[in-house]
């Protein structure tokens, strides 16, 4: 299975955004805690350029651009690579922390699959149950170093997958990730960045993932 292995937090290019709005109120986040992490990841081969993510926090504000860029994804040689479906414990992708912002109540994902190619957005609604679990602190073991730590499961990892699948799940560095929802995105006619780049994507799929694609063709209705 493909694992959207969690990046170092250091490249992201951030593009164009949207303005959300919402109501409604909610908890606050522990004064102490530390902010929270927004990754991407895709299935193997399907290559993914998210042209903008943006977040609603629950006090209501808008966070702008807070991911964009290329999603975490492996692209295998010799077409040893395993698209279809999820991983069973998918790491957070690539991503950053949202610093400033409490925890997220909405969350618009735009994004261009390379795969087919299509682009589709999303408005992925994150529960007061899945805001409980981030704030809950857990003892976890660390096999890294083989200590025991209290993690919070504070990273939101989003799998984008061609028909414009999102599935969300959370995570910690040393806990395994949960899945909170899945949403189907809406495919978008003006084409990527909202028709204003004539038709044309962010990139071109790599070499492995189109000889993958040619031979195997993407396995649709397994996300």
């Amino acid at each position: 299975m493909n694992d959207f292995t969690r990046p170092i937090r250091k490249t992201m290019y951030f593009l164009l955004g949207i303005l959300l709005a919402g109501c409604g109120l909610d908890v606050s986040q522990a004064a102490d805690k530390r902010p929270w992490f927004l990754g991407f990841g895709a299935p193997d081969y399907m290559e993914i350029w998210i042209e903008t993510a943006d977040v609603v926090d629950i006090r209501e504000r808008v966070f702008r651009r807070a991911g964009a860029g290329i999603a975490s994804v492996r692209a295998p040689a010799d077409n040893k690579g395993t698209p279809a479906g999820w991983p069973e414990n998918p790491g957070s992708g690539a991503g950053r922390d949202i610093t400033g912002a409490d925890l997220p109540r909405l969350i618009y994902v735009r994004w261009q699959s390379l795969a087919e190619p299509q682009t589709y957005e999303a408005y992925i609604t994150i529960s007061e149950s899945a805001r409980e679990i981030m704030r809950k602190p857990e003892k976890a073991f660390c096999r890294a170093d083989g200590k025991w730590i209290t993690d919070y499961r504070d990273d939101i990892g989003i799998g984008l997958a061609p028909g414009g699948i999102a599935k969300v799940w959370l995570g910690g560095a040393c806990l395994k990730s949960v899945e909170i929802t899945r949403v189907e995105g809406s495919a978008m006619k003006e084409g990527p960045y909202q028709g204003k780049n004539e038709g044309r994507y962010a990139l071109s799929l790599s070499p492995e993932s189109k000889a993958y694609i040619e031979k195997f063709g993407i396995p649709f209705g397994s996300w």
